[in-house]
Order: structure tokens, then C-alpha cells, then sequence
């Protein structure tokens, strides 16, 4: 009897762990289907009118605007899938939809100046589907203390 259970036992475990196996290679199926890149001739390219804004000498508390322009030169969409700001006082919106190849796009930059003082510069990481993957935009300037 105790052989018995002790074959039935083994029977599971290897049962069990072959469907684990099936599980994995599914997985694995997914996860490089969802990661294939496009060719790099095929990929899109984002191409900014400026990477740079200068905003000049601001009085602190006051907020900066800038809407960076950008094309998609690739042939395939471009997705981009977030942008991040170095801190806080900087906010970044991009475009949540494709940019389809030969479209235009903005990323509009918000900087609160409230709490600075002194020569800023604010870098915005644009992260997508292009190649090269992350671009870098700029929002620099001085802020004066507030009197």
C-alpha cells in the first residue's frame, strides 16, 4: 500500500510538472511575439524641430509652456509609450494614438518654476517604439528670485 502511494505521488508531481512546462513555452511564445522589433530600415524615426527650448530669465512662481513638434520619418507607427520628467516640477503630455508615418506630433512641456532659483535645466525622457528608443527634449532658462 505504501508503494502504491508513493508511485501515485510521483505520478502527480510528474504530471504536474509537465503541464508547467506547456504553461512555460506558452509564456515564453507570448512574451518574444510581444517584444519583436521592427527591422531598423522599417522602424520609425522621430525627428524634433527643436530639442532645446530656451525660455529665457522668468521672475520664480511663474510656469513655462513649450510644445515640442515632432514628424514620424520612419514607415511603420510611432507609439510612444511614456514620457518622464526629471522632477516633479516639470509635467510632460504625448500623444496617446499612433503617429502614423509622415504625421506630426506635439509634446507639450509644463515647468512650475514655484520653489526655483538659478540657472534650470529640465530634461523630458521620451520613451517609444523608434530607433533610437529614447529621445531627450530640454526646457532651460534662469529663474530670478521672486521680490
Amino acid at each position: 500500500m505504501k508503494n502504491l502511494f508513493i508511485i501515485l505521488l510521483a505520478l502527480i508531481a510528474f504530471t504536474g510538472c509537465k503541464q508547467k512546462s506547456k504553461l512555460d513555452d506558452k509564456v515564453a511564445a507570448v512574451a518574444s511575439s510581444s517584444t519583436a522589433t521592427v527591422a531598423e530600415a522599417d522602424a520609425p524615426k522621430v525627428k524634433f524641430e527643436k530639442e532645446i527650448y530656451d525660455f529665457g530669465v522668468i521672475t520664480q512662481g511663474e510656469k513655462v509652456q513649450f510644445d515640442f513638434k515632432f514628424k514620424n520619418t520612419g514607415k511603420t507607427p510611432l507609439i510612444i509609450t511614456d514620457a518622464t520628467a526629471t522632477c516633479g516640477c516639470t509635467v510632460p503630455e504625448y500623444p496617446k494614438t499612433p503617429i502614423k508615418p509622415g504625421e506630426e506630433g506635439l509634446i507639450k512641456v509644463v515647468f512650475d518654476s514655484a520653489g526655483k532659483i538659478g540657472m534650470q535645466d529640465k530634461q523630458v525622457t521620451i520613451f517609444s517604439n523608434a530607433n533610437p528608443e529614447a529621445d531627450k527634449l530640454h526646457l532651460v532658462g534662469e529663474v530670478k528670485e521672486k521680490k
